[in-house]
């Protein structure tokens, strides 16, 4: 694949000399910081989907309101992802990253006040401050790709999203030292969990505050000859919405990611419903999402390298592949729980497939000036609509089943398909 238009693409060789073994270094140092940042901070953010909608349960006494509960923290991660973008693109990666983490960390501190007290303006308060974390989580992914080597940003990025498998496996399961701290500290279990999380929370925010210095986004900035940013945070978004509007690259890599979290969300979110009304048990429904997670998250390096290897249009086009699989089967048999596993698995490895390469192609797009608010932007809009499907495939799911679910989620990556075809016969057929 030819190497999209972008300004910091030679940002080594615009350092020079001894320079260039300097960035080298720095970019290994920023991934050490981001790893251990990213494996605390997503510990306190897989706490949300989990015991956050328990806890919404038992202070709303209600099912319906413990759903919108879950939409509330998606909701927040979406808000708070082109402010934290903003923010990048003026101060730098570090005082981005470091804002949304303590963020986040006073969301669970008021989930821990809610909890104790059954208090609901602060149960949906905290979520909506927790889904911080979220969006933190998410541009971890594209601060690691700052001072990476162009043919290496994929790997980059993936490793970034490969260690937040931790965090999913690790927060849902904070119940058991949960009920420790509550037992030591007089609260009950759901607050117990929230205050881990909030530590954990904090403590991410610590780590890349201290020690991602110097900023990888300010280093690549300068490397790349870029002017600084605009004046004006309006300034900026205009020139971050012109960038993606006026390039080509852009636009396909921010329709990926769009497209794949929508099609994610909207399945992955109805499954428990449809499994549990088929009879199957609760333990099996959450069997099926942690392998459903893994399949997102496990593969990760190794799309990275297929990325960098193949090119991110030859990937995102085997994502559709694998998306495709997985909604057929999904369709043809949505009785079968072993069918819906595999459909949920596949469903997974489709998402990272085209996640990944979407992303890694987005931050290779995108020139330096406008590429930090560029990102929390497109990470904004890919969280609004998961929440915009997710809200959707309720209702569709009711008034039809969930192979007309599957079908419909295959119709979404009609546009997605049809772009990466129009991009490979353009370029000739090249990755």
């Amino acid at each position: 694949m030819r190497t999209p238009p972008n300004r910091s693409a030679d940002h080594t060789e615009r350092i020079g000399g001894d320079h260039a073994v300097d960035a080298s270094r720095l970019q290994r140092r920023t991934i050490r910081v981001l790893v251990v940042m990213q494996i605390v901070g997503t510990v306190g953010v897989g706490i949300a989907p989990s015991i956050g909608i328990l806890l919404a349960e038992v202070v709303t006494d209600s099912e319906t309101w413990a759903g919108l509960a879950r939409t509330t923290s998606t909701l927040g991660a979406a808000l708070f992802g082109l402010p934290l973008g903003a923010l990048a693109a003026r101060f730098g990666r570090r005082h981005a990253l470091a804002s949304g983490w303590w963020t986040a960390a006073a969301g669970s501190a008021l989930l821990v006040v809610a909890a104790q007290f059954n208090q609901v303006t602060l149960l949906f308060c905290g979520l909506l401050l927790i889904g911080s974390g979220s969006a933190v989580s998410l541009q971890a992914r594209f601060a690691a790709t700052d001072l990476a080597h162009p043919h290496h940003k994929a790997r980059a990025l993936a490793l970034i999203v490969w260690v937040g498998t931790v965090g999913s496996v690790l927060g849902p399961n904070l119940g058991v030292p949960g009920e420790a701290v509550g037992d030591l500290l007089g609260v009950n279990v759901y607050a117990g969990a929230f205050l881990i999380a909030a530590v954990c929370l904090a403590l991410a925010g610590v780590v890349v505050f201290v020690w991602l210095r110097p900023d990888p986004y300010l280093v690549a900035t300068r490397s790349a000859g870029a002017p600084g940013p605009a004046p004006s945070r309006k300034g900026r978004l205009s020139r971050a919405w012109n960038e993606i509007r006026t390039n080509p690259t852009a636009r396909y890599a921010a329709l990926a990611i769009v497209t794949a979290q929508i099609v994610m969300v909207a399945v992955m979110t109805m499954t428990p419903v449809h499994m549990t009304h088929h009879g199957d048990s609760i333990t099996l429904v959450g069997v099926t999402i942690s392998l459903h997670i893994l399949g997102m998250y496990a593969l990760s390096p190794v799309v990275g390298w297929l990325a960098d290897r193949w090119g991110h249009r030859a990937t995102i086009a085997a994502g559709i592949g694998v998306f495709v699989v997985s909604l057929v089967v999904g369709a043809l048999d949505p009785g079968s729980t072993t069918g819906i596993i595999v459909a949920l698995i596949l469903l997974g490895v489709g998402w990272s497939l085209v996640n990944v390469a979407g992303s890694a192609l987005f931050s290779l797009s995108v020139t330096a000036t406008d590429r930090a608010t560029a990102q929390g932007g497109i990470d904004a809009m890919a969280n609004l609509c998961g929440a915009a499907a997710a809200f959707a495939a309720g209702p569709l799911l009711a008034v039809s089943s969930f192979g007309t679910l599957s079908l419909c989620a295959i119709v979404v990556l009609v546009p997605l398909g049809a772009f990466t075809v129009g991009r490979a016969r353009r370029m000739g057929g090249t990755p």
